[in-house]
């Protein structure tokens, strides 16, 4: 009879160790998508910003030969990432798909000059470097004006600025429902074996002793609840650039270590507090309190 009741015993604890796993890494395995965004929120930023073009418009006698001649000096510069040289028979072709091939009748010769797209570094895409960008370059003989739009700099900037605030809450948000979800879970495992804690008690154990074996075990089930966390995480990223492969033209994949050390660090933190925290709760109950 003791022994059968033994094996039930052994089969509740070793099913609710399971569950608790696996409710863990599940909790991990979000806490992991948000670090993913965490650590890639740079590279999205400095994404949108390296695809914000700025437009060199040459002066209207300058050939599409001597405007080519001007991309080895423009490449040159340190604040350049990219550029693409527009022929004026090509800035013809656009113009006349945005205002109608009738807009040249008025014209005895084409109006629209050759000009060069600039990608520019992510560091300088903001109102008072571009200033000095377009500076720089109106300097050049051969260059009319720089064009860009002032207000989609803004707008860029104060966007990306909100976006982070919003992801920064969100993530603090779903550590804290994390901490409260594994700690119930951590507790519910541990509530089943309070009285084998009150017996430890009875034998004159001390805290710190009864505390250890927990903790310990808390350590596994953090890196263990951690490992599944990840290995769902890392199929999720082979799925994902699979079927959508331009998303890892923003995601760095290198700063996947990144995440792994904060989803173990989550777990052990995670676990181990609400382990802690769940053995001092049941250290300090009463006989009578056992029962409720």
């Amino acid at each position: 009879m003791a022994e059968k009741k033994n094996r039930i015993m052994r089969r509740r604890l070793r099913n609710a160790y399971l569950s608790s796993i696996i409710s863990i890494s599940l909790v991990l395995l979000l806490v992991g998508i948000a670090a993913m965004l965490l650590v890639n929120a740079r590279s999205v930023s400095d994404y949108f910003k390296e695809n914000m073009q700025v437009s060199v418009m040459m002066k209207t006698e300058v050939s599409d030969e001597q405007a080519m001649a001007l991309l080895p000096r423009l490449e040159e510069m340190p604040f350049i990432v990219g550029t693409r040289f527009v022929s004026k028979e090509q800035g013809t072709r656009e113009m006349a798909q945005m205002l109608g091939d009738d807009f040249l009748s008025v014209f005895e010769t084409t109006p629209i000059p050759a000009s060069i797209v600039l990608n520019l570094k992510a560091d300088y895409v903001s109102s008072d470097s571009l200033a000095m960008v377009r500076a720089r370059i109106e300097r050049e003989p051969m260059v009319d004006e720089v064009v860009y739009q002032q207000s989609l700099v803004e707008d860029l900037n104060v966007n990306l600025g909100r976006i982070s605030l919003v992801l920064g809450v969100f993530i603090l948000l779903l550590l804290f429902i994390s901490f409260v979800l594994i700690g119930n879970t951590v507790r519910l495992s541990l509530y089943d074996r309070r009285f084998v804690i009150h017996t430890m008690k009875l034998v004159g154990a001390t805290r710190g002793f009864i505390r250890a074996p927990f903790m310990v075990t808390a350590v596994f089930q953090g890196l263990f609840a951690s490992l599944m966390a990840i290995l769902m995480l890392v199929g999720i990223l082979y799925v994902v650039r699979r079927e959508f492969s331009q998303l890892f033209e923003v995601f760095r994949l290198d700063l996947l270590l990144w995440v792994v050390l904060i989803v173990v660090a989550a777990g052990l933190a995670i676990c181990l507090l609400s382990t802690w925290l769940s053995v001092y709760r049941l250290v300090r109950l009463t006989k009578d309190e056992l029962y409720y």
